[in-house]
């Protein structure tokens, strides 16, 4: 377990003409990669520096604010492993509450100046303050808990609702948290009422203290409106279904943060406190928050160093050639061009297919500045860095060249052996195969050890991970120069064995193996999308499989029936789909296809299975799939395939990616006789 790195508060004193200003930074003397976070050594400092504060019996206002770029992020999750009982939890929470409590009950003027990220812990120490000031560059303002199993347990939900009312305390408590952990940024938080006043970076901390000063003298007045209880009914029902839409009932989390959202009008402060004291005791032991903290660790710093690259320089990529103008290799173009901004060279067999490959290119780009994310003074240098052709002697100078071309091992095995011949021998050649062996696609190549699998979901924007595979002859300076162009493209990189679909592929289809042999033995469409969707998935199989594309999903059942046969099948109704050309088993009206349902054949006469029958089945072929792929060293720790589940395919943090739900929901022990993370 990590040691924890304490938040101290110093506090400071300026005489103004209001009297004394007691100026408190949070610091944990670590630069902003480390922001500053609450644990009970910060929570002692606190005390001690509130203590001195108040013996100095002449302060007439403070302002806290915190180290440079941070505010404070809340609590310190390394410790939640270590909480084992709901009374090590209530201690927590109490602890937490008392101390803010004492901000609250100064009697003097409190100002946060908020100057930094402010999440969690860090936010309710804000709302505790009786007025808060932002610089307008802040980005990350909210309360992340409920995507991770917990609630903002130390004020949020019962201080948020009294200052600004329950419609705005839900969306930033309950949906933008279940919505991807959705922040807000400082002039949304200023409208919203969150914050009072907002000031440029540079003069924030004079500016808020000025603020105190005027607020002391009376020359400063915050005007609130009072918040509006009225549809306080609607807004519970709207938010519980969302809830239930996003985590299905397996997290406690969002339900408990609604109900004491919904009090928070007809009790006091210390009420609201004793509420969430009590639904702290019963969450941070529980098994998804447990799973929650170890998913937060994972992808904060895990996944940030990814395990096993070797050491050494990278080799320079200063053009990029990618190979097929499809819709894949031109939302990889796009990613170039927005991440590295380097020359794009981009090519494909017709012109026809090059125009439209450029045209989404220019319209991406241009959508992108519309909405801020690109400059858009940038955009004709960035456009005029893409050069289309249809000519492979156009991608001489390429140091990276991905192909993105058609999943059929000949096609891209041409592809690159066509290419080779125009190329330097240090140009690296990338696959986004998302399931064939890249070892096999380098085979006939003169130099395959240049040859590297850099496998990227859909779509490229917005999914995270990038699994990078290492041939049987991939080189070092190939695998290192590949893990550099992933993280310069803001991706989260896994390495991983040349196997069969990898991770999160070769998963997602023994899931859907399963879910497809429970339809062909007699159960409903529907039953089986919804029993199995009650896990806690992103989606219910079956509208994953209309997502992929049933096409696709049959050739990467395919590729692991031939290589797993005892594990995998394809489903002759999987078959008949594909052949209809069908693009998944639901109509428009999200009704079953009645072409689909007459001709699939299930069994006679069928073999029906309870939602929990249904969830065992999966959840033990998963559990068993990941032993194997451990035991073929596909990745190096079941970490690894919790981060790609996560990143690359949605799974919450409250299951902690797919292993950790595995081990608590008693999974792997049945699979294996052991469980993933024995030291839990």
């Amino acid at each position: 377990m990590p040691e924890e790195l304490v938040t101290h508060f110093k506090e400071t004193y300026y005489d103004s003409p209001a009297g004394k200003v007691a100026i408190v930074t949070m610091d944990n003397g670590e630069d902003y990669r480390k922001p500053n976070t609450f644990g009970f050594g910060a929570m002692q400092s606190l005390n001690e520096c509130l203590d001195r504060i108040q013996a100095q019996g002449d302060v007439k206002a403070m302002v806290l604010t915190g180290k440079p770029f941070i505010f404070a992020a809340g609590a310190d999750l390394t410790q939640v492993p270590q909480v084992k009982t709901k009374e090590q939890a209530m201690e927590i929470a109490r602890a937490g509450h008392a101390a803010f409590k004492r901000i609250i009950d100064l009697p003097f003027v409190t100002v946060a100046a908020v100057n930094g990220v402010a999440l969690g812990g860090g936010l309710e120490i804000a709302l505790a303050c009786k007025y808060r000031t932002v610089a307008s560059s802040v980005e990350h303002i909210g309360f992340p808990e409920c995507f991770l199993g917990l609630i903002p347990g130390w004020g949020g939900t019962t201080l948020l609702p009294k200052l600004v009312g329950p419609e705005k305390a839900i969306q930033v408590i309950i949906y933008n948290a279940l919505n991807n952990n959705r922040m807000i940024k400082a002039k949304e938080a200023l409208d919203m009422g969150i914050m009072d006043r907002m000031f440029e970076p540079v003069d924030l901390l004079d500016k808020s203290v000025q603020f105190a000063v005027d607020l002391v003298l009376g020359k400063e007045k915050v005007e609130r409106p009072e918040p509006d209880w009225s549809n306080l009914d609607s807004l519970v029902e709207q938010a519980k279904a969302f809830a239930d839409s996003k985590v299905h009932g397996n997290s406690r989390a969002p339900y408990m943060a609604i109900d004491i959202i919904a009090k928070a009008r007809d009790i006091t402060i210390d009420e609201g406190f004793a509420l969430e004291d009590e639904a702290l005791g019963e969450l941070i032991p529980s098994p998804q928050m447990q799973a929650g903290a170890y998913a937060f660790d994972l992808t904060q710093r895990r996944a940030r160093k990814p395990v096993g690259v070797p050491e050494g320089q990278p080799l320079p990529v200063r053009k990029v050639g990618i190979l097929g103008a499809g819709l894949m290799g031109s939302q990889l173009a796009v990613l170039f061009l927005r991440r590295m901004q380097i020359p794009v060279v981009i090519k494909d067999i017709k012109q026809e297919f090059v125009d439209r490959g450029v045209n989404y290119i220019q319209q991406e780009i241009n959508r992108q500045a519309e909405k801020g994310r690109i400059d858009k003074e940038r955009v004709p240098w960035l456009l005029s860095l893409v050069e289309p052709t249809l000519d492979y002697k156009d991608m001489a100078e390429c140091d990276f060249i991905i192909e993105a071309v058609l999943e059929e091992m000949p096609i891209k095995k041409q592809v690159f052996g066509e290419i080779e011949e125009h190329i330097a021998e240090t140009a690296i050649l990338a696959t986004n195969t998302s399931s064939l062996s890249v070892t096999e696609m380098a085979s006939d190549l003169k130099h395959p050890e240049r040859v590297v699998g850099f496998h990227f979901f859909n779509p490229v924007a917005a999914m995270p991970l990038l699994e990078i595979i290492k041939a049987e002859k991939t080189n070092d300076p190939t695998l290192i120069t590949a893990f550099d162009v992933g993280k310069k493209l803001g991706k989260r990189c896994v390495l991983c064995k040349d196997a069969p679909a990898f991770v999160v592929n070769r998963l997602l289809i023994r899931s859907m193996v399963e879910t497809i042999k429970l339809v062909d033995e007699g159960n409903d469409f529907k039953d089986v999308d919804q029993a199995l969707w009650a896990l806690g998935t992103p989606m219910p199989p079956f509208a994953l499989l209309a997502l992929v594309g049933p096409a696709i999903a049959m050739h990467a059942t395919e590729t692991l029936a031939a290589a797993f046969p005892e594990r995998y099948f394809v489903s002759d109704n999987l078959r008949e789909l594909v052949a209809r050309k069908k693009p998944g088993v639901y109509g428009p009206d999200g009704e079953v296809d009645p072409e689909v349902r007459e001709f699939w054949k299930q069994a006679d006469p069928p073999k029906k299975a309870t939602p929990e029958e249904m969830r065992d089945r999966v959840s033990l072929a998963l559990a068993d799939e990941a032993w194997h792929m451990l035991e073929d060293g596909v990745v190096g720790a079941p970490q690894e395939i919790d981060i790609c589940m996560i990143f690359g395919a949605g799974y919450p943090f409250y299951m902690g990616g797919l292993t950790k739900y595995l081990d608590y929901a008693g999974y792997s022990e049945k699979a294996r006789g052991k469980k993933f993370h024995p030291e839990d």
